[in-house]
């Protein structure tokens, strides 16, 4: 099975794209649980957080800091915003490829 992150960082799938870098691509949420709801994506493929390795420890750091420039990009600093890795099917995760979730606005519990 074909990871779907893998084919929206490959551009073989369409995503409502919200920034890209060499490193990592941000996207809408497709199911959004809140007014905004982005999924930060690393494009180096890592099944969940119990997959890391000690080499991923600066990209998971990058991760943050980029939730952070999003945040002031997208005007949500002062209001307020959360952000959330969901680990294994029990954790909630649905897609085998990490990615950090920021969301903010009336965050609707499902």
């Amino acid at each position: 099975m074909e990871c779907i992150f893998c084919k929206i960082i490959s551009h073989q799938q369409e995503a409502d794209i919200v920034y890209e870098n060499e490193q990592f691509i941000v996207f809408k949420d497709i199911n959004p649980k809140a007014l905004i709801h982005f999924l930060i994506v690393p494009k180096k493929h890592i099944k969940t957080i119990n997959d890391l390795k000690e080499e991923d420890r600066e990209l998971v750091s990058e991760m943050i800091f980029l939730a952070k420039k999003l945040a002031i990009e997208q005007e949500i600093v002062e209001k307020g915003y959360s952000l959330t890795f969901n680990v294994g099917r029990g954790g909630g995760q649905i897609i085998d490829h990490i990615h950090l979730h920021l969301m903010s606005g009336e965050i609707k519990n499902e």
